[in-house]
C-alpha cells in the first residue's frame, strides 16, 4: 500500500493512510450529485460521479431529459489511488472554491452528451441529518449529506445541439453525500428474501428563492412512522432556521403515483406556519440512465473493468420504461411559491409498495 496524495494534507480521521476507509464495509461511498434545469421543464440535467474505495471503483454519469427523450452517459474506472482531482473518463469535478465554486465536464467518445458547467452556490451548504434506513436488523443506508441551492453557467450539448447555460436562468441543487447504501453487485437476499420491505416513502426537496434557501426531507415507513424529519430555511448571512415537523400533502395523476403537486406545511421557530406549494414539471426516474436502484443497465460501484464507457438513448414512453416508474425514485424539477414568493428547485419523491398515509395498500395499488 502507497502514501495517497490525500496524505499530505492534515484531514485525517483515522490512523490509516487516506486511501482507506475506516468502515470495512463493502458498501462505502463518497459521492457527489448535481441537478441543473431552465426553469421551463423542457430540459432537465442529472449527473454525478461516486467513489467506492472498498471496491475499488470509481465511475460517474449524466443524463439529460428532453421532451420524452432522454439521453445518458457513463464511466467506470479502476480506483487506483484516492486525490483531490475528482475523474473517470471523461468526465471530472473541479473544486474551484470549496463550498462554493464547482465546474463539471463531461465529454464522451461519442459526443452524445457534453457539457463544461460551472456551479455556484446561491446560499451556504446546509448539513442535514444524519440517514439511516433499516431493512430489518441491518442498516443497509447510513449516511452523511450536506445540500445546497444555486445556479449553473457554461455549455451544454445533446445529440449535437449546443444550449447556452445562463445563471440568469438556469438553476439547481447539489450534494455531497458519503457513507454506506447498497452500491456494485447486490448483498445475498438472506433473510430479506423472506421478509422483504413493506413499502418506503421518501420525500427530498432542496428550493431556492430569491432571499433564502428551503430543504425538506422526510422518509417514512409503511405504516407512516417517521425515520427521518429534516427542514430547514438558509439565509444568505449563512443563519439555518429550523422549520419544525413538515405535514406533507401529495396530489398523484389518477390511476399512478406520479406527484402532481404537493403542499408542504412548516412552522417556524416563532410558531407562524409556513406553506410551501410545489408544482412539479418534467422529470427523471432514477433508475432510467442513472444508475440508481433498480436500472438494469448500469449500477453504482458496479465492476466493468478498467477504462469503461457507454452511451444510452431511451424513449421514455416506451412500456419497458413506464413499468418502473412506481417503484423508483423520481427526481422532478419543481416550481414553488412560499409567503408569496416563488422559487425553483427539485422535488425528489419515492412512494413504493405500502404507504398508510397514502391510501397504498400494496406495491400495486394507485391513486384513485
Amino acid at each position: 500500500m502507497r502514501p495517497a496524495p490525500l496524505d499530505e494534507y492534515p484531514i485525517h480521521q483515522s490512523p490509516l493512510s487516506m486511501a482507506q476507509v475506516a468502515a470495512t464495509d463493502r458498501n462505502f461511498y463518497d459521492r457527489c450529485y448535481f441537478n441543473a434545469h431552465d426553469r421551463t421543464g423542457d430540459v432537465f440535467l442529472v449527473t454525478g460521479l461516486g467513489v467506492y474505495p472498498n471496491l475499488g471503483v470509481t465511475d460517474a454519469f449524466a443524463t439529460v431529459r428532453r421532451g420524452d427523450e432522454q439521453w445518458a452517459v457513463r464511466f467506470s474506472d479502476a480506483l487506483d489511488e484516492r486525490a483531490l482531482d475528482a475523474k473517470v473518463g471523461g468526465y471530472r469535478v473541479e473544486v474551484v472554491e470549496p463550498l462554493r465554486k464547482i465546474r463539471v465536464v463531461c465529454e464522451p467518445a461519442d459526443r452524445s452528451l457534453c457539457f463544461d458547467l460551472t456551479w455556484e452556490g446561491t446560499f451556504p451548504a446546509v448539513l442535514e441529518d444524519r440517514h439511516v434506513l433499516m431493512s430489518g436488523p441491518k442498516a443497509i443506508l447510513d449516511a452523511t449529506r450536506f445540500a445546497q441551492v444555486g445556479a449553473w453557467s457554461g455549455t451544454l450539448s445533446v445529440d449535437g445541439g449546443d444550449l447556452r447555460v445562463d445563471p440568469d436562468v438556469w438553476v439547481g441543487s447539489r450534494d455531497r453525500s458519503w457513507g454506506v447504501r447498497p452500491v456494485g453487485d447486490a448483498d445475498p437476499a438472506g433473510r430479506t428474501a423472506d421478509e422483504p420491505l413493506a413499502g418506503h416513502w421518501w420525500l427530498y426537496a432542496p428550493l431556492r428563492f430569491d432571499d433564502f434557501g428551503l430543504l425538506v426531507i422526510v422518509q417514512e415507513a409503511a405504516d407512516g412512522t417517521r425515520t427521518l424529519n429534516h427542514a430547514t430555511r438558509v439565509f444568505p448571512d449563512g443563519r439555518v432556521e429550523q422549520l419544525g415537523w413538515p405535514r406533507v400533502d401529495i396530489t398523484y395523476a389518477r390511476g399512478t403515483r406520479h406527484p402532481e403537486s404537493a403542499r408542504l406545511h412548516l412552522t417556524t421557530p416563532a410558531g407562524v406556519p409556513l406553506l410551501v406549494e410545489v408544482e412539479t414539471l418534467t422529470s427523471i426516474a432514477l433508475s432510467v440512465g442513472a444508475g440508481y436502484g433498480g436500472d438494469p443497465d448500469w449500477t453504482h460501484g458496479q465492476w466493468k473493468g478498467r477504462g469503461w464507457s457507454n452511451s444510452s438513448k431511451y424513449q421514455l414512453k416506451d412500456p419497458a420504461i413506464t413499468a418502473r416508474l412506481p417503484f423508483a425514485t423520481v427526481d422532478h424539477v419543481a416550481r414553488a411559491t412560499c409567503d408569496g414568493a416563488v422559487g425553483w428547485g427539485m422535488f425528489e419523491h419515492a412512494n413504493m409498495g405500502r404507504h398508510d398515509p397514502s391510501g397504498f395498500a400494496g406495491w400495486f395499488a394507485t391513486a384513485p
